[in-house]
């Protein structure tokens, strides 16, 4: 009897636990396909090559190691292989250090010292330096792989510090030794895309800032250079800034000064996971990243799935669940229909979405479920429809193939995981 009693407590204790733990939840989306409601640009999907050395440690990790431009291995075939399936990639270079590199060219440079840890440093280094040889290479692998360049200058030759702010920096910028490595440059007939002047000096600034009226005096300099360099305007290089944090009054002195026709992108710096004009360096956390975080599964949703299936152009989602279900919904990028990103931030709920208004036809509707191993969002193994990813014996990139399911049954996503469907059936006008 006993015996029985237990019995029946443990079957009403695990029915209460599955109804905690393992809870569907039915979800409603409804997407408006009439009008798109933004765009992106074809190349929204980017990454920095920052000038950090090994010796750069925060939070008791020192996490860069050898992925700093001046010590990456140039020839590393998983890395060619990773640019070459974005097809192109913009490849941004530029981050913290920027303002202290010098280029080893002309006779504005005549030494070229390594980046060395002082203690009154910007950001705690000393100025470092960027050799031609080094440039050399670094633009054979741009070439190889059909990368698309942003190139962050030095803003902060030719100025010095305020007598009434340590931060403050003051003075002209002095464009000569940038002028010389744009010209070595556009000599050697590397692409650049675009220019960017300077590395989080708006506003209040990090480790330096500059008045936005004089820095809009200096971007009409560098304006000028690049014009005179680059005279055809289909081969002359976009002009972009001011790549910080955005303060409006600041931003608004500075584009009043420089005018119209100057700057051709307005970029910013964003560490919130939201959206921007022209957002020149994100991600889930400033200052090197979080550790064991921002190399994982749970930060990894800007993934090559992004850039091969979400169009340019974005449409209205909208849906009645969990606030931990987020919905982003694109035109297809190369097939009729949209596609949909799905997050699910909950770690106990599975949300069957079904998308109202769907187009009913022959088409199967492509799904691709990413989830951590083991169920562990700090892994960095990602599963893609249960099957890990992993690089071939040749160091390329896997086969990313979707299941195909059954247009008419609901996106089943599962707790902890991001799913990316197209709906080739949808009828979506903004989409013709």
């Amino acid at each position: 009897m006993e015996s029985s009693r237990a019995l029946i407590c443990c079957i009403i204790f695990l029915s209460f636990f599955c109804l905690l733990c393992c809870a569907e939840e039915e979800v409603n989306l409804s997407i408006n396909g009439a009008i798109s409601i933004a765009e992106t640009d074809d190349n929204f999907i980017c990454a920095t090559l920052d000038w950090w050395p090994e010796t750069k440690c925060d939070y008791n990790q020192c996490p860069w190691g050898k992925a700093g431009i001046l010590n990456l291995d140039l020839g590393n075939k998983i890395l060619a292989n990773a640019i070459k399936a974005f097809s192109p990639l913009r490849i941004r270079i530029g981050g913290s250090l920027q303002d202290q590199v010098l280029y080893k060219v002309g006779t504005s440079a005549p030494k070229c010292p390594h980046f060395k840890r002082i203690e009154n440093g910007l950001f705690g280094f000393s100025k470092g330096c960027l050799d031609m040889d080094r440039w050399d290479n670094m633009n054979k692998l741009f070439q190889e792989t059909g990368a698309k360049i942003t190139f962050g200058l030095n803003a902060l030759m030719g100025r010095k510090k305020s007598n009434k702010n340590d931060i403050l920096m003051v003075g002209n910028w002095n464009p000569k030794n940038a002028l010389d490595f744009m010209k070595y440059t556009a000599s050697k007939g590397y692409k650049i895309d675009s220019y960017e002047l300077g590395n989080e000096l708006c506003g209040n600034g990090v480790s330096a800032r500059i008045e936005a009226e004089q820095y809009g005096r200096d971007i009409i300099v560098l304006k000028k250079l690049v014009q005179e360099l680059y005279p055809d305007p289909a081969t002359q290089p976009k002009v972009l800034g001011p790549a910080g944090f955005y303060d409006k009054e600041w931003f608004n002195a500075f584009l009043k000064t420089s005018g119209p026709n100057v700057v051709d992108g307005l970029t910013h710096h964003i560490y919130n996971l939201g959206a921007g004009a022209w957002v020149g360096e994100a991600g889930g956390a400033y200052n090197s990243g979080g550790k064991e975080v921002s190399h994982s599964f749970v930060d990894g949703f800007c993934a090559l799935l992004w850039h091969r299936l979400m169009g340019k152009n974005v449409l209205s989602a909208s849906h009645n669940g969990s606030p931990y279900l987020r919905i982003y919904s694109h035109c297809s990028k190369k097939t009729a229909g949209i596609s949909v990103l799905i997050i699910n931030m909950s770690n106990s709920t599975t949300f069957d979405v079904k998308v109202a208004d769907e187009y009913k036809d022959e088409n199967q509707r492509e799904e691709y479920h990413l989830t951590p191993k083991d169920g562990d969002i700090l892994s960095d193994v990602l599963l893609l429809n249960g099957t890990p990813l992993k690089l071939t014996e040749s160091s390329d990139i896997p086969a990313m193939n979707p299941q195909l399911v059954d247009s008419t049954s609901p996106i089943k996503v599962a707790p902890d995981s991001i799913v990316f469907a197209t709906l080739k059936g949808f009828r979506a006008s903004a989409c013709a």
